[in-house]
């Protein structure tokens, strides 16, 4: 199932080419999406015959006439990996990968959607791309063993981590406003089946730039989130990031950058200037 945030803070299901809304079916409160997101997941087992009977009767509009909204509004934390392709890491030039680096955490307040803005905030510093496969948990994880690991997670997202490349540490240059765009909706765990062998593409206007398959990680996903949960408690609504493949650049204003993962879908966002600057 896809679960879509769209409009004004409407909750939907992703059915062919259309939402459906299942804000009043479900009891989401469009003034609390997050809250909202995370009894939807606490409460989804019983739900989801009742969300499939609503697909019929619930009101529904096609896709591209609403306005997406970031999937996961406001996360308590976004847990992000460093170097986790042995490719990136030879185009970086670092000799540490994942298992010695860790992780690192993102701002929530980061977090923007579909068709939105990326807002560059020095015209002096170089500003990349990077693809990424991230995920949703759906209960809470700590010391989470990664043959277990696919139970905590309730679904699947793509998303950007937009960075300042420079000398400071990494939360400081990923954290800025606008630079950690998701979306399109949250793929619910069982439609996705394996998400270790999914094919992620990126393109910069028409230029395809990212291209690699989440197979070629170091860290999968279910290995990353056993690393994470070793350390700190993962709390049903955060998003865990899986680090991005080879092939990051710059963006400039006046770019559209898309993003595609195989079973996930794809969305764009612009690039501008921060005003003022």
């Amino acid at each position: 199932m896809k679960i879509a945030v769209f409009n004004e803070n409407q909750v939907g299901v992703i059915n062919g080419d259309n939402v459906v809304d299942i804000t009043e079916l479900t009891g989401w409160n469009k003034e609390e999406p997050q809250r909202s997101l995370v009894q939807l997941m606490k409460n989804f087992n019983d739900l989801k015959p009742k969300i499939e009977e609503g697909l019929a009767t619930c009101p529904s509009y096609p896709v591209n006439d609403v306005a997406l909204r970031a999937p996961v509004p406001n996360p308590s934390k976004i847990v992000a990996a460093p170097i986790n392709y042995i490719l990136h890491k030879e185009e970086m030039n670092t000799a540490l990968t994942v298992d010695r680096l860790g992780f690192f955490l993102k701002s929530p307040s980061s977090i923007i959607g579909p068709n939105d803005t990326v807002l560059l905030p020095f015209k002096d510093r170089r500003v990349d791309h990077e693809a990424e496969i991230a995920f949703v948990i759906g209960k809470e994880a700590k010391d989470v063993k990664a043959e277990d690991a696919a139970d905590y997670i309730f679904g699947y997202l793509a998303l950007m981590d937009i960075t300042v490349r420079g000398k400071e540490d990494r939360p400081w240059r990923k954290s800025f406003d606008t630079f950690t765009p998701i979306g399109p909706w949250i793929v619910t765990n069982d439609e996705v089946e394996d998400p270790n062998k999914l094919q992620m593409n990126l393109w910069v206007n028409e230029e395809i730039r990212q291209s690699a398959n989440t197979s070629d990680l170091i860290y999968d996903c279910y290995k990353f989130l056993e690393a994470a949960s070793s350390v700190m408690t993962l709390l049903p609504g955060d998003i865990v990031t899986t680090g991005t493949p080879e092939g990051v650049a710059p963006i400039v204003q006046g770019d559209t950058v898309r993003i595609h993962i195989e079973r996930i879908g794809e969305f764009s966002v612009s690039v501008d200037y921060k005003p003022g600057i």
